[in-house]
């Protein structure tokens, strides 16, 4: 019965989703990329460009990136200068900032060259060619060791070879800056670190960033990379990224293979990428997206896909969402300014993108 059920869903077609594009994981991670860019919303430099002034400080988002790059208004050589600068900086801060347990700056001078020559050529791999990421300290980049933020791992478990989403990554031209902090082992929330220095929050270095991908979402939230890869068992992207203020995302298991890093906690862990925006998050998912062949489980989830931005219509699409909250916990907090914050962001929602709202402050649940 069991496998005559197996198979019957083998056979089930999901239903077809508005506005998403379907995912062909065994694509090229290059091309999963392109197909991506084609789903965001067109790309208008006049809102970030004046002439050849840049832009003020904000988040820089790829494309931003990419379109500097091809305009020659910078390199990616020129770019790794001031990281490399700022990286070599941070332990010296009063408190110090460690957001890298690995660092080399050489490998990256020698990455942001040969991005270079690629833009110079007209030779560029991908959207994310130039682009800096940095990797959390449990997944393999070769040649920097994995040590999972301890003072031993790397002496008993050796680097011969990029995981397999660092190696989607590099076919792609991103520039790996290194190894980012962690809380020790993942075994927290924190970030704190005795090992190598606790990661502070940049926007508030008093503070912590949350973890255990406190080095990711910090590297990230500080502006130094447009993204990084963490992994999350039971929070580890999502909580940091939440305190830093910038976009985490846990996938389901077995979108992103989990080969190629020191975690081993099951179904619930995965590799996800950590941005300063929803639509960077996309593009570097794009580039790690598919599972190894033992990461597969035997009931197989819908195919992946991307929402599909490129017009108005399809972007209105959340307009036919419904939102929920359970205001009995949704209310449960020390302050009432969190609440109000997380209400307002409902109402926003609501407001802008016209999602249907029939809550109920008198009910448990709507």
């Amino acid at each position: 019965l069991y496998f005559n059920l197996t198979n019957h869903l083998y056979d089930i077609k999901p239903d077809a989703e508005p506005s998403v594009v379907i995912v062909d994981e065994e694509r090229k991670p290059e091309d999963r990329v392109e197909l991506a860019l084609k789903c965001l919303p067109h790309y208008d430099p006049a809102s970030c460009w004046s002439g050849d002034s840049l832009p003020s400080f904000r988040y820089w988002k790829i494309r931003d990136y990419a379109y500097a790059y091809r305009s020659k208004l910078v390199t990616p050589s020129m770019v790794a200068e001031k990281i490399i600068s700022v990286i070599e900086d941070c332990n010296y801060h009063k408190p110090p900032t460690p957001l890298l347990i690995s660092f080399d700056a050489e490998d990256i001078r020698k990455q942001a060259a040969a991005s270079t020559r690629r833009f110079e050529e007209g030779n560029q791999l991908s959207i994310l060619d130039g682009i800096f990421m940095a990797i959390k300290d449990d997944i393999d980049c070769y040649p920097h060791p994995s040590k999972g933020a301890t003072t031993w791992m790397h002496e008993v478990r050796s680097v011969e070879k990029d995981a397999v989403c660092v190696s989607r990554l590099r076919s792609c031209g991103v520039i790996l800056v290194g190894k980012a902090n962690m809380h020790e082992l993942g075994m927290g929330t924190t970030g704190n670190n005795p090992n190598y220095g606790t990661t502070r929050n940049p926007h508030a270095v008093e503070r912590y960033t949350g973890g255990s991908s406190s080095g990711p979402a910090a590297i990230v939230a500080s502006g130094l990379c447009s993204a990084a890869l963490g992994t999350d068992g039971g929070g580890s992207v999502r909580i940091p990224s939440s305190l830093c203020g910038v976009v985490g995302l846990k996938t389901t298991y077995g979108r992103t293979s989990m080969e190629g890093s020191i975690c081993d906690a099951g179904t619930v862990e995965i590799i996800g990428p950590i941005a300063s925006t929803v639509e960077d998050v996309i593009l570097v998912y794009a580039a790690i997206l598919g599972s190894s062949p033992d990461n597969r489980i035997s009931l197989r989830p819908p195919p992946p896909c991307f929402p599909d931005l490129s017009s108005l219509e399809n972007a209105n699409t959340l307009g036919s969402l419904r939102l929920g909250k359970y205001t009995e916990w949704f209310n449960d907090v020390h302050s009432t300014d969190i609440s109000d914050v997380c209400e307002d962001v409902l109402k926003l929602l609501s407001k802008s993108h016209g999602c249907e709202d029939n809550r109920d402050s008198n009910t448990r649940t709507t």
